[in-house]
């Protein structure tokens, strides 16, 4: 595939995971949102249906990776040429930027409204949590466009990313082990859109499955750069374990198929 292909196919593909994904975020949490306090299995299978819709949508041009720990996983299984991943990674990034931006322009009037409601902004974050200093407080709406932990314990967070990533990448890649050995077709977003599913209702407890650096990175700096009033920090000394922990589980999931599956 060419060089257009992939970056419009990635950029578009991600926009669309990130717009649907960070939108059912935004609904569960935001003031004057029809879906407010509906849940973590909202949460769930609305990043579910998003990766169906991004993957749906970009399978055809640019193979749908969405996300740089697939492509990584995909490089050293030897589906996609080393030369191809910075393209992919690029354009997952201002995909996923784009997708967070038209997040806040849907939830513009929630935004504002959930943010000037004093008993929001006036809440504190959590302090003294396990395996570090107490961390920059996160701000009120940054879970809508990145992830954060529970406990904050760098090792435990960071395993969990691993491990997660892991069963994505792996699952991802051995679809292809059918008769014909060509792979699911459009069956395969499905496939991982349920499997995004499972992860996140099984996995997703400690950290919130980032499990995608672009997805987590993207919106992070967004949110950073918005005019969001009373919006807190973005928790940057947390941020690169939703980066590093997904693309390190991407790299094992693709040795473990080369040495298992391959």
């Amino acid at each position: 595939m060419s060089s257009s292909d992939i970056f419009i196919g990635e950029t578009i593909g991600t926009a669309v995971l990130i717009l649907l994904g960070g939108g059912v975020c935004a609904a569960v949490t935001l003031k004057r949102s029809k879906a407010q306090n509906a849940g973590w299995l909202a949460i769930t299978f609305g990043w579910g249906f998003a990766v169906l819709a991004g993957a749906y949508l970009a399978g055809g041009v640019s193979g749908a990776h969405l996300n740089p720990a697939v492509t990584i996983g995909l490089a050293i299984e030897g589906g996609t040429e080393w030369s191809d991943v910075p393209l992919y990674i690029a354009s997952q990034m201002l995909g996923a930027a784009i997708g967070a931006v038209l997040v806040w322009l849907t939830y513009y009037g929630q935004f504002r409204a959930h943010l000037t409601d004093p008993g929001v902004v006036g809440r504190k974050g959590e302090e003294g949590m396990v395996g570090q200093a107490a961390a920059p407080e996160a701000g009120p709406v940054l879970g809508i466009f990145s992830t954060g932990p529970e406990i904050r314990h760098v090792a435990q967070n960071l395993v969990t990313e691993v491990i997660a990533t892991v069963v994505l990448v792996l699952v991802i890649l051995t679809q292809g082990l059918n008769d014909d050995g060509n792979g699911l077709g459009t069956l395969g977003a499905l496939v991982t859109a349920l499997l995004v599913v499972g992860i996140g209702l099984s996995l997703g407890g400690p950290t919130g499955y980032a499990i995608n650096p672009a997805r987590d990175l993207g919106p992070r700096i967004v949110h950073a750069l918005l005019p969001l009033p009373n919006k807190g920090g973005s928790d940057w000394g947390y941020a690169w374990i939703p980066v590093v922990g997904p693309l390190i589980g991407g790299a094992i999931a693709g040795g473990l198929y080369n040495v298992a599956f391959a």
